[in-house]
């Protein structure tokens, strides 16, 4: 396990922060056209190919603030319909999301990447206009040391002051407690009070960080209780800004979501879809918890299993088009990536994440990742490894290593096998920013007007006891 570090200026080396494979990348010159277009060129050109769209409610959307949740991704399938209906569906949204070491430059001088761009025009802006407590800035993380680092060292680089980076690991012994509201970090040297934090704790956040507190938390675990790290709420907050949005011709893309859903009743769920669906515990992330049903052995095995969580969600699974499920949006099916020299076409999902800054949302980061196994027309053996794409592997407990094999950079190799558009980017950042807003609006709701969180309405949308006792206070 790692221990705190002070992480002083101008220290940033690109080796330490990025991937081998990222390090030496060229930006494709599509993606490159992409992060140069402003939102009223976005947004001309996406009202052109959807005339239904209201162009004020877009450019409101765009040039929208976060209150909670100020930098997120979204997991994407580039998809299609029996008639030729293209569309990019969204799997979930993460708060704190990784990205940044998979991230070829912008241009040549582009030393820290994506690191700079969001901590220069979200963080340091928010923190600037917040009233904090008195302390130092501080990095807290359980995993992907190699971006948290970075994000560190470029805080570091930009404020000229000395970051705290503190492993908070789910584990008996903290290097972190909060007294009255306030992070005190655990140094060898004594206690030092945090004023604002970037966070990256991943795994059950709310059991070891509150949903409130008087340090700065980017962003707070009540975003991941919201639906940044729970996918049940995120489901339900998609449906209700879905429901406000109907008439301005936006939406969010989903695979049909069945919440709630206790484990005996997973096979009369699963049945619903025709035998293929796909699981997920909602409090997962990192691929863990995530199973994909596509026989009854796959179902059984489910099934035998037991499980920390009382709840789950059950979606319509997506994969080839003699197999995916039959939803009440029709059959989805992957267009997959362009065919390699072997014919093999694998599917393939795009991570795109963004900030909130003062002029609106901007896109970050984009990356893919491919699955293990090609798609085929039938399926046989398992499906995780054809429908599969997430890199992380859990060695243990607190323990992470990745599988880079399959990562798909924004660069002029990989890109272009993924076989989309500038339009399908467009659409691709369109539906993060949907999903943020979405989430944050949930974010908003679970605090009464003192700001406090609305405990009983959180328990009423998401009746899990075993959640419900991990989140501390």
């Amino acid at each position: 396990m790692r221990e705190i570090e002070i992480i002083t200026p101008d220290n940033f080396e690109q080796e330490n922060h990025f991937y081998p494979k990222a390090l030496n990348s060229q930006l494709h010159p599509m993606v490159s056209h992409f992060f140069n277009l402003d939102h009223d060129r976005i947004i001309k050109r996406y009202s052109h190919l959807n005339p239904q769209v209201s162009v004020d409610s877009l450019s409101k959307l765009l040039k929208s603030k976060a209150k909670h949740f100020f930098w997120g991704g979204a997991d994407l399938f580039y998809v299609t319909t029996e008639a030729g209906n293209r569309k990019m569906v969204v799997l979930e949204t993460n708060s704190c999301p990784s990205g940044q070491k998979s991230m070829p430059p912008r241009t040549d001088a582009d030393e820290h990447r994506g690191y700079r761009y969001l901590i220069e025009n979200s963080f340091l802006k928010i923190i600037r206009k917040k009233r904090l407590p008195q302390g130092a800035l501080g990095v807290v993380y359980d995993k992907n040391y190699m971006e948290v680092s970075g994000y560190a060292q470029t805080i570091a680089d930009l404020t000229k002051e000395n970051v705290y980076l503190i492993p908070h690991y789910n584990i008996e012994k903290k290097n972190l407690h909060f007294d009255d509201g306030v992070m005190i970090a655990e140094t060898p040297k004594g206690n030092v009070p945090i004023r604002a934090a970037f966070r990256y704790v991943t795994q059950k956040p709310w059991n070891r960080i509150p949903p409130q507190t008087k340090t700065f938390i980017y962003n707070s675990t009540l975003v991941c209780l919201a639906g940044g790290r729970n996918k049940l709420l995120a489901n339900k907050a998609y449906e209700i800004y879905n429901a406000e949005i109907a008439e301005t011709g936006l939406k969010i893309n989903m695979p049909e979501t069945i919440k709630d859903v206790s484990k005996l009743e997973i096979p009369l769920w699963v049945s619903r879809f025709g035998g293929k669906a796909v699981i997920k515990n909602p409090y997962s992330n990192a691929g863990q918890g995530v199973y994909t049903i596509t026989s009854e052995k796959e179902l059984q095995d489910f099934m035998s299993e037991n499980y920390p969580y009382d709840q789950f969600i059950v979606q319509s699974l997506i994969g080839h088009y003699e197999w995916s499920s039959q939803s009440q949006h029709g059959k989805y099916f992957h267009i997959g990536t362009v065919p390699n020299k072997r014919g093999n076409i694998y599917i393939a999902d795009l991570r795109v994440m963004i900030y909130s800054s003062p002029e609106g949302f901007m896109p970050c980061a984009i990356y893919a990742r491919r699955a293990k196994s090609p798609l085929k027309r039938e399926i046989t053996g398992n499906s995780w490894e054809v429908l599969g794409t997430n890199l992380s592997v859990k060695l243990s407990e607190n323990e992470w290593s990745s599988d880079t094999n399959r990562l798909m950079l924004m660069d002029r190799k990989d890109f272009n096998a993924l076989g989309i558009g500038i339009d399908d980017l467009i659409e691709a950042y369109l539906q993060t920013v949907l999903t943020v807003v979405a989430i944050d609006k949930m974010a908003q709701n679970l605090l009464n007007k003192k700001g406090q969180f609305r405990r009983k309405l959180f328990q009423s949308l998401d009746n899990d006891p075993a959640l419900m006792n991990e989140i501390i206070y």
